[in-house]
């Protein structure tokens, strides 16, 4: 993790999947860089931990905490409400969240799995695009940031989770696109191998001492969401 300055001071920041891994690594980075964070996760526990380490990281008053469970479209649509009675506006939009489900053939993946991790990896971004787009446009300098993965183009065994990242990223590019000329700037991160739980399921016999944690790919996400960033509709690798 490079430098800690103050590159998002005053910056109104969503981070979905924020109770732990890379959602949590994100929203301390952001809260230490100046930004107020509005985290949300299906576990009030975990946002409540990671609302500690916002604060330790210099959150002031702390985060905004949201317990919200990603396959509640209805919940998802009610944040644009909220935040615009709240904020008014909303400059960071990093969509995080995130489920594996299971590596197996195509042939072989379960339907209640497959509508599961479409819904949390695909759909729910969808649904906040839907539902914050407006909110983006109000500020001075919107970014969103979609998280992907090295295998959003397709990996044998992969199943669900492959498909998801690969259609996310068509999402991301086609919002880009139609955003081109206005003040919003939207881009995808592949974080690549990154020590979290996630990784763990599915490379159980990788050494996670190898890989680099969470914090330490945090960099790409400040720059990204930064006021001054000129990139956009980019495929951007943490690592």
């Amino acid at each position: 993790m490079g430098g800690i300055g103050r590159a998002l001071e005053g910056r109104i920041a969503l981070i979905t999947g924020a109770s732990r891994g890379i959602g949590a690594a994100i929203a301390r980075r952001f809260a230490a860089e100046g930004a107020h964070v509005v985290l949300t996760a299906r576990t009030r526990a975990g946002l409540e931990e990671t609302d500690d380490a916002v604060r330790r990281a210099g959150g002031g008053e702390g985060a905004t905490l949201v317990e919200m469970d990603m396959r509640d479209m209805a919940a998802i649509d009610a944040l644009a409400p909220a935040l615009r009675e709240r904020f008014g506006r909303l400059d960071i939009m990093v969509g995080n969240a995130g489920v594996l489900g299971t590596m197996t053939p195509a042939a072989q993946i379960a339907p209640d799995e497959w509508d599961e991790v479409i819904a949390v990896n695909l759909t729910a971004n969808w649904r906040l695009i839907r539902a914050l787009e407006p909110l983006l446009l109000a500020s001075d300098a919107g970014r969103a940031i979609l998280v992907s993965s090295g295998v959003a183009p397709g990996r044998a065994y992969w199943g669900t989770y492959a498909v998801s990242k690969g259609a996310l990223v068509s999402l991301a590019r086609t919002w880009a696109e139609e955003m081109a000329k206005s003040k919003l700037r939207i881009n995808v991160v592949n974080p690549g191998g990154t020590r979290t739980g996630m990784r763990a399921r599915a490379f159980p016999g990788e050494d996670p001492m190898t890989l680099k944690t969470p914090d330490e790919i945090t960099d790409v996400f400040v720059r990204l969401a930064a006021p001054g960033c000129t990139e956009h509709g980019q495929i951007v690798n943490a690592q």
